[in-house]
């Protein structure tokens, strides 16, 4: 293993038992030790996301292979290499997927799933991207297969999920219809390029039938579960595709099985980190070879106007998560929520 000059223990986020977010507190523990094919990353910013705040209430948890310790995306630089790690050097910025460890000052992650800063972003702007981007891609269009021309309804549309839905079903070409939990939400939906975005405290089904003239939706990005399920089966037109990501009006629903089988529906979904490393390469990849260059910044102010770069919420540093996961679970913010770990020190 190449390193650089490191200490030998570091400080990170832990809670001893499951509950709310006032159980989370700070831990030294000795360095991550690195397999022969990962990376060591110096985390200067660190992603909040829906899975950390389910682990904390044990609902959950990690992997068996996987850190305890919470925290599934980050940017940062490379600062120690695994004796079979070729493609990165010491001191490569990076933004990478990682199995558990980002709500620290080092984290452990396999070499393929890091991915360059792009040009003329931030740290802080690059460590929101990896967890959303890779549910996004990996389910909308991996296995919902959407494709330009098509029609899309994305829920939640303005968390950090379904923004990062919206940007990039609108770069690819798709038409994308959003709903959201009050009208200031889908205002700022629209603000992000969807085309049409609906209170989902309402009737979302008959607007959705208008706007489409009674053909449906092609693809629906379902992170609500529950009651949401057999209003989706509406929603879609014939041969359409519904991608469940998340559950968060419940696990269980009654489902019209009929209407799956009239409308011959596809129904599928995935959640992202027990998947194996190759699995998530695969996503990487793809990121790497169709998104990627999209996100790069040529000219002056085009940060303002590219809507593929994340709104970022709210930042707190490492020491204030408590306060960045009861925003969280408040469901107040638009976009992202991130950590200061190392921050200062690169900005």
């Amino acid at each position: 293993m190449s390193n650089i000059l490191l200490p030998q223990d570091y400080l990170h986020v832990d809670f001893d038992h499951p509950g709310d977010a006032g159980v989370m507190f700070l831990k030294r523990s000795i360095l991550p030790k690195l397999a022969k094919n990962q990376v060591l990353i110096k985390v200067a910013y660190a992603g909040v996301n829906g899975p950390d705040v389910a682990q904390r209430k044990g609902v959950y948890p990690p992997p068996k292979d996987a850190s305890p310790i919470l925290g599934l995306e980050v940017a940062g630089e490379i600062c120690a290499l695994g004796d079979e790690v070729s493609q990165w050097q010491l001191g490569d910025k990076v933004t990478a997927l990682v199995p558990g460890g980002g709500y620290g000052k080092y984290v452990a992650t396999d070499a393929c799933h890091c991915l360059l800063i792009p040009k003329g972003w931030t740290l802080k702007q690059a460590a929101v991207i990896p967890e959303t981007f890779f549910t996004v891609w990996g389910n909308l269009f991996m296995r919902a297969g959407l494709k330009s021309g098509e029609t899309v309804l994305i829920h939640g549309g303005s968390g950090g999920i379904g923004s990062a839905a919206i940007a990039l079903a609108k770069t690819f070409g798709a038409r994308v219809i959003a709903t959201s939990g009050s009208d200031d939400k889908c205002d700022y939906c629209l603000s992000l390029g969807a085309d049409l975005a609906l209170n989902y405290q309402d009737d979302f089904v008959k607007p959705v039938m208008e706007y489409t003239s009674n053909m449906g939706v092609n693809v629906v990005f379902d992170i609500a579960g529950g009651d949401f399920i057999n209003q989706n089966l509406k929603a879609l037109a014939v041969d359409g595709r519904m991608v469940s990501v998340a559950m968060q009006r419940g696990s269980q629903a009654q489902v019209d099985i009929f209407r799956i089988m009239a409308k011959r529906i596809t129904w599928t979904g995935s959640t992202l980190r027990p998947q194996s490393v190759e699995a998530k390469a695969s996503i990487a990849a793809e990121l790497r070879k169709k998104v990627w260059p999209l996100l790069n910044m040529t000219q002056e102010g085009e940060a303002s106007t590219n809507k593929l770069v994340p709104n970022i919420s709210a930042r707190f540093s490492l020491a204030d998560c408590v306060s960045a996961h009861r925003l969280m679970e408040s469901g107040r913010h638009r976009g992202k929520i991130v950590l200061a770990v190392h921050g200062e020190e690169f900005d």
